[in-house]
């Protein structure tokens, strides 16, 4: 014989099923709420998102190789163009520049060029030697460097650009040069790191500063 099954109210089910639903889409805003806020936390860790908050106007380019100095020939051409266009006042239109990957090397000395030849890795000739450059070119740039010397890197922080280079990047290039030159990694990285050009702050990775960048209202172009 079959055991008699308990009498369950219908209405009863309904209501203790309706009860679990409102108490789960109640917990999501919350939880929403948190996940959003945690990066919010961080923005006092980046100080290089600090200007985008003032800048009614703004633009991430992402460098991922030098591209013959476009990144920094594109940050200066927007600026000059918006404000010429819709006469804006100092500091409502802003660019940061990412340079990541390849494009690393832009934010680093001449003394970091000559020692571990970045010229030759990242396939830069020098205007006035013909050769594989042992300075770098991008910053306190020459005739013949780059496309506009008034747009070089170290020009660029004062027109309204917040270059930012790639700490992932930084650390596996000179991990690699310091392969071939027998020094050990982390006393490349951190040479590298002290001798990055003034001006230049670093991310904990380019593809995260292009998100955050982005987060915080930039509209995106790809300069690599």
């Amino acid at each position: 014989m079959s055991q008699p099954t308990p009498h369950t109210d219908p209405r009863r089910s309904f209501l203790s099923r309706l009860g679990a639903g409102a108490l789960a889409l109640a917990a999501m805003p919350v939880l929403s709420r948190r996940a959003e806020a945690q990066p919010e936390a961080a923005v006092a860790t980046e100080p290089w998102l600090s200007a985008l908050a003032k800048a009614k106007h703004k633009q991430v380019f992402d460098a991922p190789e030098v591209n013959g100095g476009f990144p920094m020939m594109f940050s200066g051409a927007y600026l000059m163009t918006m404000n010429g266009t819709y006469k804006l006042k100092p500091g409502e239109a802003h660019v940061v520049l990412v340079m990541r990957h390849g494009g690393a090397v832009m934010a680093l000395n001449d003394a970091m060029w000559s020692k571990y030849g970045l010229g030759k890795f990242a396939n830069v000739t020098d205007a006035q030697t013909g050769a594989p450059s042992t300075r770098n070119i991008f910053f306190n740039s020459r005739a013949g460097d780059v496309l506009n010397p008034d747009w070089s890197l170290d020009k660029l922080p004062a027109l309204g650009v917040t270059p930012v280079v790639c700490n992932l990047a930084l650390n596996k290039l000179s991990e690699r040069m310091a392969g071939a030159m027998g020094i050990k990694p982390e006393d490349a990285y951190a040479e590298w790191k002290a001798n990055l050009v003034a001006g230049v702050q670093i991310a904990p990775s380019g593809v995260l500063a292009v998100g955050r960048a982005q987060e915080a209202g930039c509209t995106y172009c790809f300069a690599g």
